[in-house]
């Protein structure tokens, strides 16, 4: 019982950071689905490289599964989002929990330490902050669910993406529909963590890499393999 407790308050204590530590809850309307869709949705997958100051990480998008979510991250790929940024959060203790990384103002030299992890995209066209939905997609469903966090334990088996170590997730505030692109890799299993943040790929090359990550690390360059996107 006592062992069960202290898993349950570490728990807690890792979680809590991540939900703080990105953009500001959003209240603005978060379009659901691809037809409302911001960005172009992915089909498919699709394979991204991130040149790192540790070395290249290669991630493998799941569009079957989160087409949302993962057409959010190809496109901020494809805009050089994510060049120069910093991994601003790398929790290994008291038990490895994520490297979180992505926040589009820890690339400008003028933004503050203390103030890494709490941007967000701005898309140019209208000069508004981008939010995405939360994202979570069930076998036997044809569409993923949208905009509201799942903790049914029964519906958690189904879950055709969950949280196994190298797992690619959007982090956000307390607010489901705030991911914007700020992301986390999972450097172990993390079931509490699922059905709450949507995972929509996972690291297929380079978890050396990932597992080297320290905080003030950076992204040097992400750039897509897959061609015609």
């Amino acid at each position: 019982m006592l062992n069960r407790s202290l898993r349950a308050l570490v728990t807690l204590a890792l979680c809590v950071p991540l939900l703080v530590s990105c953009a500001t809850t959003t209240t603005a309307s978060v379009p659901d689905g691809c037809d409302q869709a911001s960005s172009p949705c992915l089909q498919g997958k699709a394979s991204v490289a991130m040149e790192t100051s540790r070395g290249t990480i290669t991630l493998e998008l799941d569009g079957d599964a989160a087409p949302v979510t993962a057409g959010n991250f190809v496109d901020l790929v494809k805009r050089g989002t994510y060049n120069g940024t910093v991994f601003h959060r790398v929790v290994r203790e008291p038990v490895p929990f994520v490297v979180q990384g992505g926040d589009p103002a820890s690339s400008n030299p003028q933004t503050p330490k203390a103030q890494y992890g709490t941007g967000s995209f701005i898309d140019p066209e209208s000069g508004q902050a981008r939010f995405i939905p939360l994202e979570v997609a069930f076998e036997g469903e044809d569409q993923p669910r949208y905009g509201r966090v799942v903790s049914n334990p029964s519906e958690l088996l189904q879950l055709k993406l969950s949280h196994a170590r190298g797992a690619l997730a959007m982090a956000r505030s307390q607010s489901p529909d705030s991911a914007s692109a700020q992301f986390y890799i999972a450097l172990k299993p993390l079931p509490e963590l699922d059905g709450r943040y949507a995972v929509f790929g996972r690291v297929s090359e380079g978890m050396d890499v990932v597992d080297a990550i320290r905080m003030d690390d950076k992204i040097i360059k992400a750039t897509l393999l897959t061609p015609g996107l």
